[in-house]
């Protein structure tokens, strides 16, 4: 496994932005398998206020806490909005999920000195821990 998705898994606090009810979208396969592998993770989505009893966030600043890792499952005009608030925060880790981000948005990221993972998704990563 490359060392920085490996490094990013072991980052246990995480916030799912795109976190969904619908259970057929990947926002919510991700959010609930974070969920079974024992993270702390938390729903970033203005258009719930709680996913299945959890507490839903309208933003990455509405958190309660700082989280170590945010995952994004949005189209890439959210994805960049979820970036500048990643920033604004210092985040140090973002995984863009395959279809949420555009080449630009992946260098602003790295630019910024975020680790950054794109390409690979949450779901089949950690089916490999």
């Amino acid at each position: 496994m490359d060392a920085l998705i490996k490094s990013m898994l072991d980052q246990k606090k995480w916030a799912v932005v795109g976190a969904t009810a619908n259970q057929g979208k990947f926002g919510y396969k991700i959010y609930q398998k974070l969920k079974r592998f024992g993270y702390e993770v938390y729903a970033v989505n203005p258009m719930y206020a709680e996913i299945e009893g959890d507490k839903c966030y309208p933003s990455l600043a509405d958190l309660p806490v700082k989280v170590d890792c945010v995952d994004v499952v949005v189209n890439p005009e959210k994805a960049s909005e979820a970036l500048k608030e990643v920033m604004e925060l210092g985040i140090k880790n973002i995984w863009f999920q395959p279809g949420t981000f555009t080449p630009e948005i992946v260098e602003a990221s790295e630019v910024a000195g975020i680790n950054t993972v794109y390409l690979n998704c949450v779901l089949v990563e950690l089916d490999n821990l």
